[in-house]
């Protein structure tokens, strides 16, 4: 064969699969390869093979795993833009404020673009599993943010300071937990970075994912977060009535349920 095909796979005959007759020929990724982009070369090749055919031949693929691949990574993109959108959701829910939403909503696909680019420095391309690493990692890394955007809120609500000086403090207060949390969290994925074999292969590049946004979301904390939360945090009131009102009283009542069951089982404790 040529060295155009020794490249991307290795050629070998199969056994009888296409209405009980041997077909020509079959294709195995070759180690490390990409079956996406190897199955566009072979069939590039085969293209051009078959513009030599005589009239009446023609070639079919009895079998093409690809298009299984295509359909489970758009599946997992799909579920990353869903899982963007409920974090956003729930950020809002809680916060209770478009522009305190904002901040931790820009780290998002910060965090991603810059994943991205640490999986090229690697060699690693974007496949089902990188996009599901990604999807894990959304609920994680958006934590920095919040720490960061809810501690400086409390000291504007408590000591009555502009956003420029309660980001300022507030960053001296956390920054060592941001670091730490990251840490952490990485620590939990770093050994599936050594396993060995071809399962070593597989999880590494979920283990280098996650890894790498946890520590893309730590810098993003604490760099572009205090610089948002300076720029666009202002003093606002707690909603008392409306949605947000109903579901505010609605909190404080399961706060006040739990914090008694709580108290009641330490005294059952001791």
């Amino acid at each position: 064969m040529s060295r155009g095909w020794k490249w991307v796979a290795r050629i070998t005959p199969p056994p009888p699969n296409l209405n009980g007759t041997r077909p020509p020929g079959s294709r195995d990724d070759g180690p490390g390869a990409n079956a996406l982009d190897t199955a566009t070369l072979v069939k590039s090749k085969i293209a051009e093979f078959q513009r030599q055919m005589p009239q009446g031949y023609d070639i079919a693929y009895p079998k093409d795993s690809t298009e299984f691949i295509k359909i489970s990574v758009e599946d997992v993109i799909q579920t990353l833009f869903e899982a963007i959108i409920l974090v956003v959701c729930v950020m809002y829910l809680f916060l209770q404020n478009f522009r305190a939403t904002l901040i931790p909503a820009v780290a998002v696909p910060v965090v991603l673009l810059g994943t991205f680019g640490v999986l090229a420095l690697f060699g690693y391309s974007i496949n089902t599993l990188t996009l599901f690493a990604m999807v894990l990692a959304i609920g994680l890394l958006v934590d920095d943010a919040i720490v960061v955007v809810e501690n400086v809120e409390r000291i504007m609500r408590d000591e009555g300071l502009p956003a420029r000086e309660a980001t300022e403090k507030s960053m001296g207060e956390i920054s060592g937990a941001l670091v730490a949390i990251a840490l952490v969290l990485s620590a939990v994925f770093l050994p599936m970075a050594f396993f060995g074999g071809s399962t070593g292969v597989i999880y590494r590049q979920f283990s280098v994912t996650i890894i790498s946004a946890m520590m893309l979301s730590v810098v993003v904390a604490l760099t572009l977060t205090p610089a948002l939360c300076g720029a666009l945090l202002s003093h606002s009131k707690p909603h008392t009535k409306g949605f947000f009102g109903a579901f505010n009283r609605l909190w404080r009542r399961t706060e006040r349920a739990t914090s008694a069951g709580c108290s009641a089982a330490c005294a059952g404790a001791q």
